[in-house]
């Protein structure tokens, strides 16, 4: 709506209708371009989040008291609120770790996009030839003995002491890709995973079904770009209500 009241900030959608408008570009950026855009955004995000919750919630269900430690921060950083909010996120340590060990054990994509090598190089013995097409597998990257301990096995607490990040810096976690070709969708993604999984641990306690143990949880995955559990999670959700003191 061009008669909208301008806002202080600019979300994507504006700059991208500015850039239509002001700019000289070398092609013509038309309102479906725009549309495009916007859409990949949020439907990249949107998939892939999901299946990351769907990942921590199953590593959770499989590991009860990694799931109670997560709920006792929630329930005690942050009392008496109806939902977790954005504002909260920042005090919730264990949670930001359990987010960062899922990306390891489990990343989004597996694969990262293709990168073509421009001049020709060494790595590891190997020689790269320009316009060579390399493929780097993020999953046996966050599984590498090499610099994991124990990689097989879903432990956040290794994330609470380490500096080790994935927003690009550190390459034994890149999940996101790095450099120019790192997902521009990672701030966004990481938000919808965080308060998806903060509100999913705060506001209620779950259960397998009758009848299933934790052990009976698999991983199987379904092959594709996004890394997506094979069968569905099926869990009970109790609504948490806090004990009230003694009057």
């Amino acid at each position: 709506d061009p008669n909208r009241p301008k806002s202080d900030s600019e979300d994507i959608v504006d700059v991208l209708l500015r850039v239509r408008k002001e700019r000289d570009l070398p092609f013509h950026l038309t309102l479906d371009h725009i549309k495009a855009v916007t859409m990949d955004i949020i439907s990249a995000g949107t998939d892939t989040s999901a299946a990351m919750v769907v990942w921590a919630m199953t590593e959770l269900l499989k590991n009860p008291t990694i799931m109670k430690k997560a709920q006792d921060e929630l329930r005690s950083v942050i009392p008496d609120k109806t939902f977790i909010e954005e504002d909260d996120i920042v005090k919730l340590e264990y949670l930001k770790a359990i987010v960062k060990e899922t990306f390891r054990f489990h990343p989004p994509a597996p694969l990262l996009l293709v990168r073509e090598s421009l001049n020709k190089c060494t790595v590891q013995g190997y020689d790269i030839l320009p316009k060579t097409l390399v493929f780097v597998n993020a999953w046996a990257i966050g599984r590498d003995p090499k610099f994991w301990n124990e990689p097989e096995i879903f432990l956040p607490e290794r994330f609470l002491e380490s500096s080790i990040d994935f927003r690009g810096h550190d390459f034994e976690l890149i999940p996101f890709g790095a450099g120019r070709k790192m997902c521009p969708g990672m701030h966004h993604g990481v938000a919808n995973i965080e308060m998806a999984l903060a509100n999913l641990l705060y506001s209620f306690d779950w259960e397998l079904p009758a009848g299933m143990n934790r052990e009976d949880i698999d991983t199987d995955v379904i092959p594709g770009i996004t890394m997506k559990k094979k069968d569905p999670l099926c869990l009970i959700a109790k609504k948490f209500s806090p004990s009230l003191p003694n009057d």
